[in-house]
């Protein structure tokens, strides 16, 4: 089962690239940043929230259920319920997209977190 969540993880990944819950929707892009990693490490329970959001924020992006005006406040409501604010959320998103080291961290430490039986 290990490999389908590594799939899950990946595609949630792939569906916050383009989206990674855009605040500000009316302002333009900044412009590409040094990665986030060097200045700002992540914390693995970051990493592990990020991942959960990330996979959260991807089923409600997927869900035709929801309206889709009501889907952007749903995947940040579910990145706060992780723990994370969205800026922090954004900059391992970011960071994740241009760091394979760091993305291959994120599968790691959700992975072995996901497996682990809930206390």
């Amino acid at each position: 089962m290990k490999p389908m969540f590594m799939l899950g993880l990946a595609a949630a990944f792939t569906a916050m690239a383009p989206a990674a819950l855009a605040q500000q929707t009316s302002a333009p892009a900044p412009a590409p940043a040094a990665p986030a990693t060097d200045t700002q490490p992540f914390t693995d329970t970051e990493l592990v929230a990020f991942a959960k959001a990330a996979i959260a924020a991807s089923k409600i992006q997927q869900d035709a259920a929801v309206p889709a005006d009501a889907k952007q406040t749903k995947m940040l409501a579910a990145v706060q319920a992780e723990g994370l604010e969205p800026a922090r959320f954004n900059a391992i998103a970011q960071a994740s997209n241009s760091d394979p080291e760091l993305k291959k961290r994120i599968e790691t430490v959700a992975s072995a977190a996901l497996a682990a039986p809930a206390p």
